[in-house]
Formats: structure tokens, sequence, C-alpha cells
């Protein structure tokens, strides 16, 4: 069993009563904390939290948050990890009133993405999503799932399922 106490947190976030399953409407608005924290983890899992003046006595493993706030990470229900080049410049040009089918005969849109997927080796692919993902858990993403489809071919849906079963495999983030 491994413990581990987290002491001195500026503000705890999100903590919420066992029994709120869900929140929706103006709850949404509401954010619970707890000043002044400790956060005791065993095993990965949540152990006990409250006020500093209700800490635990000595943990052997103790992390000083140092007047930090902790929160929980944030699950993203909804990317497109994997793929090869952006689309920064169909998004301007969405923005200056083209059209999808202007975008399109222009050389962007979806097949054009689908073709880059398709070129791209998946070494390639599973470089540039790592770097993303490494990006996305440093700003506090702890599960995301990752989607599929702009492949447009059976070869090239493949090879993005293969690059983010290889992702899950090497990182330490639920995917």
């Amino acid at each position: 069993i491994l413990e581990t106490l987290f002491k001195n947190i500026k503000s705890l976030l999100q903590v919420r009563d066992l029994s709120e399953k869900t929140v929706s409407g103006k709850a949404m608005k509401q954010l619970p904390c707890i000043d002044n924290a400790y956060l005791l983890v065993e095993d990965d899992l949540i152990k006990d939290f409250g006020e500093m003046s209700d800490c635990p006595d000595k943990i052997e493993n103790e992390v000083d948050a140092d007047k930090k706030i902790i929160l929980p990470t944030w699950s993203d229900p909804h990317t497109h990890l994997v793929f090869a080049a952006t689309r920064e410049g169909e998004f301007v040009d969405r923005i200056n009133g083209l059209s999808y089918e202007e975008i399109a005969n222009k050389g962007g849109g979806i097949l054009n993405s689908a073709k880059k997927l398709q070129d791209t080796p998946e070494e390639v692919l599973l470089e540039k999503a790592t770097e993303r993902l490494s990006k996305i858990i440093k700003m506090g993403t702890g599960s995301i799932e990752i989607k599929s489809g702009y492949g447009l071919d059976l070869d090239s849906e493949s090879k993005m399922l293969k690059v983010a079963k290889r992702l899950a495999e090497n990182h330490p983030i639920q995917i």
C-alpha cells in the first residue's frame, strides 16, 4: 500500500458530496472547495481529504503543496488527436466567409485531410500525436477519447486506431 499525503493545499477544488451523482443547470456555477486543505491518496485512489486542522499525522510519503491549488483532471470525450496536418488556414477562410465548397476548391477540406493522413506513415502520426498528448496532459487532461473517421478508407482508419492503441499502452492517461 502506497500512501501519499498532500499538505498545505491553498484550495482543493471540486469537493462534492458522493451522493451528488450528476451536476447540471445552475449547480454547474458552483465550485465547491476546501481552503487550506490536505489530500490523502492510497494506491492512486483518494482515501481522505479535508482542512489542514484535521490533517492526519505523519505519513511516510508527504508532499508539501506549498499553497498551490489541486483540482481534478479534465476528461475530454471528443478528440481527433491522430491526424497528419492542422487546418488553421481553413478556419481563417471560414471566418472570412468562404464556404466549405470554396475551401475544398482551394485544396482544403476533409478530402485533403484524408489524403494527408493516408500518405503519412504510422510512425510519423504516432510522433505527432505523442507531442499533442503530452501537451494536453500538461494542461490537466486526465482522460480522453480518440476518434477516428477521417481516414476515409479501411487502411487509414486502421492506422489511426493502431496509433491510438499505442498511445494508450505508453502513456499515463486513460484513453
